[in-house]
């Protein structure tokens, strides 16, 4: 009777934190610190996994910066739930891949080492197919573990609670069924007591899925008393100083915090032993929605030597690297610098190199074509190492999509080829076209040229997105009058990602001619303009803006707006940098660089120096023909041939 009634016996009431203290432990291969858990050791984890076990918290939200445990927090949530209150799990990584590596490389070495979960899951050497990769089972439920790419699997069965991971690396929509977030959230809905768990590094302002999250929370920060004063504070990174040699260099060694109220000075030691003594508080009323945010300041794995290394090293490599400090050392979410370049401004950012021809750090062409109701409008870019980029040819043909001759010209542009300053002839490796007017011809005349060197692509608004460029997808194109099943492919621009890009490197400081003249070096990803182009030109390129717009709910995000009617010049940008993301360049090593080099007769030193330099003008026409292409390299491949 006694062992029948023991069976009988409700489980101990525990807290996530609890469960975790008493049997989690930490593995060699996964962790700096193996053995015994210890919640102490990170104290304001408690409030975040406490909150899941909370009845009246549905949702939890936890913004943060790297560094602050989560990960291992999330294991203890699977953890908890499979020893002491199962149920249907799922966990959702950014994609497939890191579903993979979460199961083998973090869940796998818990189950093994905690010996509550030993008996639990299956052996994985079994064959009963209850122990899989992406999906285990236990008695009372199962983990499911899926990519956010992964439309099927975010839609296979009913979960009560749902972990999702790393949320601002999701892609916009989960093949074509939408949201991954809201697609993975249906699953739930089945259960009263469900709990969802949104984690993620932030990213880009307006844009990012764990703010919008958080800002629907109760907003939880952590508050850290002092040591001297004993005011409670939040740890902020202006807090955080150190000195300067008398040479002015900075000594990132020295860094300590400095109280906000008595200004007492606190070492990394006597900073961890305040964060142990802190405790959340929320900005907000509690509406179900328990949501923490957390910096690297409050980790006790990391010194603030470090941080303040890699802060000076962010701030030296410019807007993309402190970019990446604040969102994953400081948790924020960074604001995009939207100011477009005064067009007149960019008037006295003109080179002068001969009409009609690339200078000679011009490795491989790519064009943007835009295509309006009455005609095409085309520029042609060359890019060189370092995403450097040259303006090479301006074009507009007349017509439009209606009328044939119109897309036998563009045709015949495929073909055309631009002297390189070395002598060698280049063609156009590979133009993208938007589909956004006229799909259907679009479409038509892209699969008659052939997909090889033409990429139709579809403008995408936003900047939540985990690649600038997705794809190809097939869709259906009618040719003909007849509708052509899967007929085309067509790729999905992130085209908010591009406007950024282009107007932050225009506005980069670079050399003055004195100083190109002397050998200075234009720095990575500088837009070159030539003399030839006018100033209607640079006004659709200095088009638009960002600003920040709140939706009906009161929510801020990011968009672009135009400052003028026509913008040709920006779309065609967008389009020729999707091109040459396509193509790869983004991806070419330092060895394919210098074989395209070679192949143009660019090989030595002092000739890759001579396209830092302004070349001389030319009185020599645009439309000179130049010789035809040498060779069948990269350089002189025509259409049909390419990638």
């Amino acid at each position: 009777m006694a062992k029948a009634l023991a069976v009988l016996k409700p489980p101990p009431d525990l807290t996530i934190s609890d469960w975790a203290d008493q049997n989690r432990r930490l593995s060699s291969e996964a962790s700096a610190e193996p053995g015994q858990w210890r919640t102490s050791r990170a104290e304001y984890q408690r409030g975040i996994m406490d909150a899941i076990s909370d009845p009246a918290a549905e949702t939890v939200v936890i913004m943060s910066s790297s560094q602050i445990g989560k990960s291992e927090s999330i294991l203890n949530m699977v953890g908890y739930h499979i020893d002491h209150d199962p149920a249907p799990i799922m966990v959702v990584m950014p994609t497939e891949r890191d579903a993979e590596t979460w199961s083998k490389d973090r869940f796998s070495p818990m189950a093994r080492d905690t010996s509550c979960l030993q008996g639990k899951i299956a052996d994985p050497r079994s064959r009963d197919g209850n122990n899989k990769i992406l999906h285990k089972r236990f008695p009372g439920g199962h983990l499911t573990i899926v990519g956010a790419n992964a439309p099927s699997g975010l839609a296979s069965r009913p979960i009560r609670l749902l972990l999702c991971d790393e949320v601002d690396r999701y892609p916009f929509s989960a093949g074509a069924e939408g949201d991954p977030v809201n697609l993975a959230k249906k699953r739930t809905v089945t259960f009263w007591n469900r709990k969802i768990v949104l984690v993620s590094t932030p990213t880009n302002k307006g844009a990012s899925r764990i703010e919008a999250a958080f800002e629907e929370s109760d907003q939880r920060r952590f508050w850290v008393p002092c040591p001297a004063c004993g005011v409670e504070q939040l740890l902020t990174w202006g807090q955080v100083k150190w000195d300067k040699d008398e040479n002015g260099s900075h000594r990132p060694e020295t860094a300590r915090y400095h109280c906000a109220d008595c200004d007492a000075a606190w070492k990394d030691e006597t900073r961890w032993a305040a964060i142990s003594k802190g405790r959340w508080i929320a900005d907000a009323a509690f509406n179900g929605t328990a949501g923490f945010h957390l910096n690297e300041i409050y980790s006790p794995w990391v010194r603030l030597e470090a941080m303040a290394k890699a802060f000076l090293s962010a701030r030296a490599g410019g807007d993309e690297t402190m970019k990446t400090f604040i969102n994953t050392s400081l948790g924020e979410t960074w604001m995009e610098s939207g100011e477009a370049p005064d067009w007149q401004r960019l008037q006295g950012l003109k080179e002068d190199w001969r009409a009609g021809t690339v200078p000679a750090g011009g490795l491989f062409l790519t064009a943007g074509a835009d295509v309006q109701k009455d005609r095409i409008e085309v520029d042609v870019w060359a890019w060189g190492r370092g995403l450097q980029s040259w303006l090479i040819d301006h074009i507009v043909i007349d017509g439009g999509p209606g009328n044939p001759a119109c897309w036998q010209k563009l045709t015949d542009l495929l073909g055309r080829t631009w002297a390189h300053a070395s002598g060698t002839s280049m063609t156009i490796g590979k133009l993208a076209i938007d589909t956004g007017y006229e799909t259907a011809a679009v479409y038509a005349w892209a699969r008659q040229v052939g997909f090889g060197q033409v990429a139709p692509v579809k403008g995408l608004e936003g900047f939540n997105r985990a690649s600038p460029v997705t794809g190809p997808t097939f869709v259906d194109a009618t040719i003909g009058g007849k509708r052509l099943r899967r007929g085309a492919r067509l790729w999905s621009v992130a085209t908010s990602t591009f406007k950024a890009e282009t107007y932050r490197f225009l506005r980069q400081d670079r050399p003055t001619p004195e100083d190109v003249i002397a050998g200075a070096s234009f720095p990575a990803g500088t837009v070159h303009l030539p003399h030839w182009a006018d100033s209607e030109w640079l006004k659709q390129l200095a088009a638009e803006q960002l600003v920040t717009v709140k939706n009906k709910r009161g929510f801020a995000k990011l968009e672009w707006q135009k400052l003028r009617e026509r913008n040709e010049a920006l779309d065609c940008r967008v389009y020729a940098r999707a091109a040459a993301w396509i193509a790869g360049i983004d991806r070419w090593t330092e060895a394919h660089w210098a074989a395209l080099a070679d192949e143009l007769g660019v090989v030595s030193p002092a000739a890759m120096k001579s396209s830092r330099q302004l070349p001389t003008p030319s009185a020599s026409s645009r439309s000179a023909t130049p010789r035809q292409p040498q060779g069948s390299g990269w350089i002189g491949r025509r259409r049909g041939n390419w990638l």
